[in-house]
């Protein structure tokens, strides 16, 4: 059983920090727990799916965006599933919680960007039914 709630607080984030740091190990905790608490401050979420023994599995930091490309949606900055439980159905029900959340807030898509090199993320979106719609660029401001 998955259990899925979004967090605010000091003691939750540091909580979670050993799963995030899978994904963003340049971060320390101190450093995440404070820019979390700057995005959330910001209309960020952070959402946790848990397994049945409370063990945090997987973590999105996502907020409500409107553009005049794809108009009211969510955005997920993060989407991150814990690598010793991978496949084992909590990206997909977090997913399927972003979508039904996007839905509930009157958002009609929800979209996220995932770097060149996870192909194994991609294979998890792609069997989700997202769809690859753009190019994502950047440049580095010094």
């Amino acid at each position: 059983m998955t259990t899925i709630r979004t967090l605010s607080g000091d003691a939750d984030l540091r909580a979670v920090w050993p799963l995030v740091s899978q994904l963003r190990p340049e971060f320390d905790e101190d450093r995440f727990v404070a820019q979390m608490h700057r995005q959330i401050a910001q209309g960020c979420r952070a959402t946790v799916a848990f397994d049945e023994d409370g063990a945090p599995r997987a973590f999105a930091c996502w907020r409500v965006m409107e553009m005049l490309a794809v108009g009211l949606h969510v955005y997920v900055d993060d989407l991150i599933v814990d690598q010793t439980v991978r496949s084992r159905g909590y990206g997909k029900a977090m997913l399927d919680w972003l979508k039904a959340e996007a839905k509930r807030l009157g958002c009609a898509r929800l979209q996220l960007d995932s770097g060149t090199q996870r192909q194994d993320a991609h294979a998890f979106y792609l069997r989700e039914r997202l769809r690859i719609e753009a190019f994502h660029f950047g440049v580095r401001l010094d």
